[in-house]
């Protein structure tokens, strides 16, 4: 006999918490959600293991904010709860999580932006019950003595994420500066030794929840791999998207930012949008970008992951340093709504990396795909997945190559415009939108409104040109299995041009310089 659900209303948490649950929509607790919430009300610490998209965060910040709303208004006002995310992109997610949940009863800064520490000051100088943040920022204010503390709540989200990225120095000094007797939640998608040494250091007597994924639960994701060579890929992408082999929202990762503009002007060749997302962006502008992929403006995005990328053995080719996000992370944490298929078209280095990737979709109760595009020479890296993966989950992808030979041709043709100096101006494209948008150089465009206007209409040095042949699918390319289907779409019809008028004996005649002929007196001789 199963266990009886634990309901939201049945956990003791506060009247006003549970309003917020019900506006926000959420009808049943996640089983993350419903063996960590009580855990950490009886306050003790937690190492939670769960997938991506399992409610981790809700798991957290529920109970955080139940514990800060019992004290009385007059108390003195201090930072009782920080939560520790590895990316600005995360931290920014859960303050609005924080947010929503706790309305007007608690309030919650952000202190992850590039914002220099003097600006953040003021809002830290307000005592905010809960503060979110990197390592690094956290340590720096907290050395700058910025925070009020009373720390009775410490989170560190994706902690297996936060010492991958460098910042397992910064966490072990700001571990040294908290009190060692407020409550601690480890949470992270794998349980790695890095992680497991983390627990032995901030925890203490800690309860691990190791959450299983069920069978139905892997069941959502359908994951397939299909083995081609680089000049395959590309026709593959393009068939995949022209004959509606994938529909829905999609991510397609790749390991470098370059790379990421390539598939963009590629894809544009045949019509399809997309944005990018990679480190060299903003924090503001990622923000911006990912908000109208969730609102629906696109359905594809091209998304770098260097972190992914694998590590050569040969010298690195010398370049220019091009200013990246370190905290930068677009596998883990970010809330990418609704995402339908994952496309790997450079496969990841690390068994780690696959499983974030594709844990950007099939979330919640959604089902999801993940493709994943393998070369000869990344052969050990797809084995070293299917030994981790139950077996039979990756299966490989019906597809005969020989029926989009036709695709192979068109994406040479497209290619040819796909150069180094396209890659560049769409580069530096993306940087002046950026700084036509950005809210620190208002101020000197508005003194300077000739700059704007220079910056505005600045012409590319280079124009790609666009075949407008590649964007029809005509009949003869598609495979007959699919003709039936795409016709009733509307898939293979050309778009239709508008009718022409005939052109009057005037137009012609200004046309091809003929002057017009004189009205004959005998004919238009009216004797009336």
């Amino acid at each position: 006999m199963s266990e009886k659900e634990l309901e939201f209303h049945e956990m003791g948490l506060d009247d006003r918490l549970l309003k917020a649950i019900a506006k926000l929509g959420w009808g049943k607790p996640t089983p993350i959600q419903e063996k960590a919430v009580p855990l950490i009300l009886e306050g003790k610490d937690v190492l939670a293991r769960a997938r991506t998209g399992s409610g981790k965060t809700g798991g957290f910040c529920l109970p955080m904010i139940h514990r800060l709303m019992q004290y009385r208004t007059d108390q003195e006002p201090a930072t009782r709860g920080i939560i520790l995310a590895p990316t600005k992109e995360l931290c920014a997610q859960i303050a609005r999580c924080v947010s929503q949940l706790s309305g007007t009863w608690l309030r919650c800064v952000d202190v992850s932006g590039t914002a220099d520490l003097a600006i953040q000051r003021p809002l830290l100088a307000e005592r905010p019950a809960i503060v979110v943040g990197t390592p690094s920022r956290i340590l720096a204010h907290l050395k700058a003595g910025h925070l009020t503390l009373k720390l009775e709540m410490l989170v560190i989200d994706e902690a297996d994420l936060v010492l991958s990225f460098g910042h397992e120095q910064d966490l072990n000094e700001l571990l040294t500066r908290l009190p060692n007797k407020c409550q601690t939640i480890l949470t992270s998608a794998t349980l790695s030794p890095d992680v497991l040494n983390l627990k032995r250091l901030a925890l203490r007597n800690a309860v691990t929840l190791k959450l299983q994924e069920a069978e139905q639960d892997q069941q959502r994701l359908a994951q397939y791999v299909i083995r081609c060579e680089e000049d395959d890929k590309f026709a593959l992408l393009c068939a995949l998207f022209k004959l509606r082999l994938i529909v829905g929202k999609t991510l397609i990762f790749v390991t470098t930012v370059d790379r990421c503009f390539v598939v963009k002007l590629f894809l544009e060749q045949f019509g399809v949008r997309c944005c990018v997302l990679n480190s060299e962006l903003p924090l503001a502008s990622r923000a911006l970008i990912l908000n109208q992929f969730n609102e629906g403006r696109y359905e594809i995005m091209v998304a770098s992951d260097e972190k992914g990328a694998e590590v050569q053995d040969k010298a690195p080719k010398k370049s220019k340093k091009r200013n990246q996000d370190p905290e930068y992370g677009v596998c883990r944490g970010l809330d990418f709504q609704n995402v339908a298929n994952v496309i790997n078209l450079d496969f990841p280095a690390t068994v780690q990396a696959y499983q974030h990737r594709v844990g950007r979709t099939a979330r919640g109760d959604r089902k999801g795909t993940a493709l994943s595009l393998v070369k000869d020479r990344e052969a050990h890296l797809l084995e070293a997945v299917q030994k981790v993966l139950p077996e039979g989950t990756l299966k490989p992808y019906l597809f005969r190559m020989e029926e989009i030979e036709p695709f192979r041709y068109r994406s040479k043709d497209a290619f040819r415009a796909v150069t180094r100096i396209a890659v560049r101006e769409a580069r530096l494209k993306e940087i002046k939108t950026e700084m036509l948008s950005s809210q620190k150089l208002q101020s000197f465009f508005e003194e300077n409104p000739r700059e704007r206007q220079l910056l505005r209409h600045d012409k590319a040095l280079h124009i790609i040109k666009h075949q407008p042949h590649l964007k029809h699918c005509p009949d003869y390319i598609i495979p007959p299995t699919l003709q039936r289907s795409l016709q009733k779409e509307g898939a293979t019809k050309a778009p239709q041009q508008p009718a022409k008028r005939p052109m009057t004996r005037e137009a012609k005649n200004r046309k091809y310089g003929k002057k017009p002929r004189r009205n004959d007196p005998l004919q238009t001789f009216n004797c009336d």
